[in-house]
C-alpha cells in the first residue's frame, strides 16, 4: 500500500467516525428539550458543514496525480486538525 493509499484510509476512518459521532448527537437532539434541541441543531449542521469540507479535502488527495497528493496533504493537515478540533468540541458540550 503506497504512502497515498494509507493516507487516504486514515482520512475515511476519520470520516467514519466523524460520522457516527453525528449519529449520536442527532439522537441526543431527538431526547432533548425544544430550546436544548435548537442549539444541539446548530452544532449538528456546523459539524455536518465541517465533514463535507473534510469528504472534499479527501477527493482531492484520491485525484491528485503523481507526488501533488503530499502538497494538498500539507495544506489538508492543517484545516483536518481544525476540523478534529470542531468535533471534540461538540462532544464535550453535549
Amino acid at each position: 500500500m503506497s504512502l497515498k493509499d494509507e493516507y487516504l484510509e486514515k482520512l475515511k476512518l476519520q470520516l467514519d467516525e466523524w460520522s457516527a459521532d453525528i449519529d449520536v448527537l442527532e439522537a441526543k437532539a431527538r431526547k432533548a428539550e425544544a430550546e436544548l434541541r435548537i442549539k444541539y441543531e446548530q452544532q449538528i449542521e456546523a459539524l455536518k458543514a465541517k465533514r463535507e469540507e473534510a469528504k472534499i479535502r479527501v477527493g482531492e488527495v484520491k485525484e491528485s496525480a503523481g507526488e501533488a497528493w503530499q502538497e494538498l496533504k500539507k495544506g489538508g493537515d492543517a484545516a483536518w486538525e481544525n476540523i478534529r478540533k470542531a468535533f471534540e468540541e461538540a462532544r464535550k458540550k453535549f
